[in-house]
């Protein structure tokens, strides 16, 4: 189970929150915090849900109505989204620069064009030579 499994009716969810249910059932009409149905059509509320409608009380408390709380909301989904995708870019990233690590050996070509090679290879016996080797990289 984790944080966005849907375990909570409406009755429980509202308790963990410290709202009365009918507030719950004006905050998924208004889309604020959208709750999982089962195929009755009940209310499920996971852990998430929860804290976001703490999190809407918080907002709410500080005085922003409830435009405004959709909109942060929205702005705070908005920023983990874009926060999964620079982690997943880096990852990428870091991926192709270890692929590329083992590509770093430099001929020049018969043209004077660089060649590169994988490491361990040779280049074929014409009038190429090694010109550049990263330190480190020599075993």
């Amino acid at each position: 189970m984790d944080q966005h499994t849907p375990v909570f009716a409406i009755a429980a969810a509202a308790e963990l929150a410290e709202m009365h249910p009918q507030t719950l059932r004006q905050y998924d009409r208004l889309g604020l915090v959208v709750p999982q149905r089962t195929s009755g059509n009940t209310r499920r509320y996971s852990l998430h849900d929860v804290s976001r409608l703490r999190e809407v009380a918080r907002l709410s408390a500080e005085g922003l109505s409830l435009e405004g709380i959709r909109r942060v909301l929205q702005l705070e989904d908005h920023v983990v989204e874009l926060t999964e995708r620079i982690a997943a870019l880096e990852a990428a990233l870091s991926t192709e620069l270890l692929k590329q690590s083992d590509r770093r050996v430099f001929a020049a070509g018969s043209a004077g064009e660089v060649v590169t090679l994988r490491r361990g290879s040779r280049t074929q016996r014409r009038t190429e030579v090694v010109v550049w080797q990263p330190r480190g990289d020599a075993h």
